[in-house]
């Protein structure tokens, strides 16, 4: 079952869901509207490796935007920081985001239960468009569990996504084991 806004504002006020900053004007019917950072991310080496630490190098999106590219992938990331401590949040791209062409993720839309962080947008486009900093970019919508919860992300040992913060970060599929 999806969260309503009432049962968000419910979670929040039992410290269940936090969002910093949280504005009221972005709480949706059933979702909270996130928006793009400042900063963005693209890959050094144009041929990556799954066993390798591919490098990023970081920039932030000037006032008059920056124009993405259909031939570049980029990492991104929200302004807000979120912890979600007893659902499952799904980040799903808003629809007027869609309809410029813009993906805000490959496959990681899901997190887990104890996401405690800024989410890692990644971000490929259809045409070039000129995005913004600040600008609205997806929302989240808030899944209940059924049945408890053994091992929450923020306390996973094996979790490599759980050190704070607000810039996006590359790919750490080269701590795994394979």
């Amino acid at each position: 079952m999806i969260l309503t806004d009432q049962q968000i504002l419910e979670s929040m006020g039992q410290g269940h869901i936090k969002v910093e900053p949280f504005l009221k004007e972005c709480l949706g019917t059933n979702s909270y509207d996130v928006h793009l950072g400042k900063t963005l991310g693209v890959y050094v080496d144009s041929v990556l490796d799954a066993k390798k630490h591919n490098k990023i190098e970081l920039f932030e999106i000037p006032e008059e935007g920056y124009v993405l590219t259909p031939e570049n992938f980029y990492l991104g990331v929200t302004q807000e920081y979120t912890e979600t401590l007893k659902h499952v949040p799904f980040l799903e791209g808003k629809s007027s985001v869609g309809r410029l062409g813009i993906d805000i993720h490959a496959t990681a839309g899901k997190g887990d239960v104890g996401f405690c962080n800024f989410w890692t947008l990644e971000i490929s486009v259809k045409k070039p468009v000129r995005v913004y900093a600040g600008m609205p970019i997806g929302q989240l919508i808030y899944f209940e569990v059924k049945g408890g919860v053994n091992t929450p992300y923020n306390t996973k040992a094996s979790a490599k996504y759980n050190d704070k913060t607000a810039i996006p970060v590359e790919s750490m599929m080269w701590k795994n084991r394979f």
